[in-house]
């Protein structure tokens, strides 16, 4: 970006390094990419997370296939999670393509993410305002700050990153658009916030946050006092407010179209939404919250669950005037731009997420303040370098203090990134402080039956269906504890609540394609067969539904037809019971070289196939 402010001297003055500004930069890069690095480094050694990263990735057939010109004409088409966001989608199925289903990859990728925004940061804040240290500060805040961890830690959360980093890119182009405008430039400008869109469409606030930086640090716009609201760019045309909102018409239409888009594809899993008052109050206390956590970042977790109509009145209340109060202090005092800036920045970029369109089951979400508190970073930042230089403050007392602040951050981003070095610790924090939370009872539930803890984890199924009677994932958890102790019965009506309660083709589908295999075992092999064909209705893609088809259509003696299907099943998700199951209708279909290959490939596949025998004869003689 452009600066107004008067830049450092370029010529060295002697051998000292921090005099010279390209090599001051150059340092300064270096420090925060390393230290995001040494600090995120146990992420990268976490798992996948139980929540959402299975229907992201590990459980999505098509991001476990990689890229393929099919694979990318899918990420254009789907919604998905309720999203449009083919980007992150490419980007998921790369990792695939290149780390396989090791999470040590994308945890890597989404670490590396993280640390080229900070850098990109601080280049674009440094280059407009030519304040390098206040810029660095802000850098590192942003990069060390633990609200970040939920955003770098959670692979499904590729799309806060990936998103930021076009963003910023936006951002950076923006600079150089408002240096000297041109198409060309221009172009720069929407190439990079489409990118950001198709990413996640939390940047939709892009050109508003445009004219706030045309007021600090661009100077773009100029108080009406100044010049009749007028100034010249360098092309030597004159500016004004409405010159400034009418370039940036294009963008807005873009915002306009990502939000139709959002609003159209946006899945509500928890059936109604919390009335317009409740939303209104939930704001309120979550814009308080969030403040809260930018200067004291505990009890973070991943997911908060909403008040829905037990929200407290007084604290509503409450909320609503400190957040008012803030603004007129910030209208009042606007003439420290930095502040203001930083405040609405703060409030805008926030409103997409702030829960006024109920688009989730969360009250807030650690990952909601990724670019928001940007602008509380900025304030703090210039803020305290004001007050250091009123009040005469040492410099070195200032650097210590400084430092003093960031290694707190760093040694708090530490412990926070603790918590997700696997799904029992996360989800076992998140109930200790939380309160009412079904998210968390859920997924601790799952984390405990993979861990082969299937009695512990129903209390924690109970709870959450006790917390939340329309849930979804607790009715889908306890058909399938139901299903595995052959209460078949039962498992079949959790499986139609799950149903009932959601229209999201992730828990749609599983619930199908369970429901079939609970028919198969009792023998209703009509109403099996609807259900797998159902849910490759939903999704083209699932292994286990062509298993289930391929064990109908052997049952049925049409042997032909089930090959077909387990060969499509191991197509889709090689596995040594559908490599076995193959075999199995080759050899009775009279091809035994081709049944001895595709055992050979089930050997190969584990060091012990007995488990997966077994259960290929259970198959075959219900």
């Amino acid at each position: 970006m452009v600066s107004m402010e008067q830049k450092p001297n370029s010529r060295l003055t002697g051998t000292d390094i921090f005099e010279a500004p390209q090599r001051l930069r150059l340092i300064f890069c270096l420090l925060i990419f390393l230290a995001t690095l040494a600090l995120y480094n146990s992420v990268t050694r976490a798992p996948f997370l139980n929540y959402d990263d299975v229907a992201y990735v590990t459980n999505n057939p098509e991001i476990r296939a990689g890229v393929s010109s099919n694979m990318v004409v899918w990420a254009f088409r789907t919604t998905e999670m309720g999203n449009w966001h083919p980007l992150t989608w490419l980007s998921h199925a790369f990792d695939c393509q290149i780390f396989g289903l090791n999470p040590g990859g994308p945890h890597t990728v989404n670490v590396l993410l993280h640390a080229a925004n900070a850098v990109l940061l601080f280049l674009i804040l440094e280059a407009a305002t030519g304040a390098a240290w206040r810029s660095l500060v802000v850098a590192a805040l942003f990069a060390l700050h633990p609200i970040n961890v939920e955003s770098v830690a959670w692979i499904s959360e590729r799309k806060n990153v990936l998103s930021m980093l076009f963003f910023l890119i936006a951002l950076g182009a923006y600079g150089w658009y408002a240096r000297r405008p041109g198409v060309r430039r221009f172009l720069a400008v929407t190439c990079a916030y489409a990118l950001g869109l198709m990413a996640k469409p939390q940047v939709i606030t892009f050109p508003f946050a445009l004219l706030l930086l045309d007021y600090w640090p661009l100077r773009r716009l100029e108080e009406p006092n100044e010049h009749a609201g007028e100034r010249e760019d360098a092309t030597g045309r004159k500016r004004s407010w409405w010159n400034l909102v009418a370039e940036k018409v294009p963008w807005f239409l873009m915002s306009a179209a990502s939000a139709v888009i959002t609003m159209k594809v946006q899945t509500d899993a928890m059936g109604v939404k919390p009335p317009l008052w409740v939303r209104l109050g939930n704001a309120a206390i979550s814009y308080v919250e969030y403040l809260e956590k930018a200067f004291w970042p505990v009890n973070l977790a991943p997911a908060y669950p909403h008040p829905q109509l037990s929200v407290s009145i007084p604290a509503v209340a409450l909320s609503a005037f400190a957040i008012i109060a803030l603004t007129v202090l910030a209208v009042i005092f606007r003439q420290r731009r930095a502040v203001f800036v930083g405040w609405f920045w703060f409030l805008g970029t926030l409103i997409p997420m702030i829960g006024l369109v109920q688009v989730g089951i969360q009250a807030m979400a650690d990952r909601y303040a990724y670019i928001p508190l940007l602008g509380i970073f900025v304030i703090v930042t210039w803020g305290a370098a004001d007050l250091i230089g009123r009040w005469h403050v040492p410099a070195a007392a200032a650097a210590v203090g400084t430092c003093a602040v960031l290694l707190t951050l760093g040694l708090a981003l530490h412990r926070q990134a603790g918590f997700w070095s696997d799904n029992v610790t996360l989800w076992t924090h998140t109930l200790e402080i939380t309160k009412g939370n079904f998210i968390a009872e859920d997924n601790l539930a799952t984390a405990l039956v993979a861990e082969g803890a299937v009695e512990a984890a129903q209390p924690h199924l109970q709870r959450a269906r006790l917390l939340r009677p329309d849930d979804p994932t607790s009715s889908f958890n306890i058909a399938t504890y139901e299903q595995g102790h052959a209460n078949y019965q039962a498992a079949l009506e959790d499986y139609a609540r799950v149903l009932q309660f959601t229209k999201d083709p992730y828990w749609v589908t599983m619930a199908r394609v369970n429901s079939g295999y609970a028919h198969y075992s009792m023998k209703r092999y009509g109403e099996a067969k609807q259900d797998f064909e159902a849910a490759l209705t939903e999704q083209r893609g699932n292994s286990a539904a062509y298993r289930g088809l391929g064990l109908v259509a052997q049952r049925a003696g049409e042997i032909a037809q089930a090959t077909e299907d387990y060969e499509r099943a191991v197509e889709i998700e090689p596995s040594p019971l559908g490599y076995l199951l193959l075999a199995q209708a080759l050899e009775t279909g009279g091809d035994r070289a081709a049944a001895r290959a595709a055992q050979s490939q089930a050997a190969r596949m584990t060091p012990d196939l007995n488990p997966d025998i077994a259960m290929v004869k259970q198959l075959l003689t219900i």
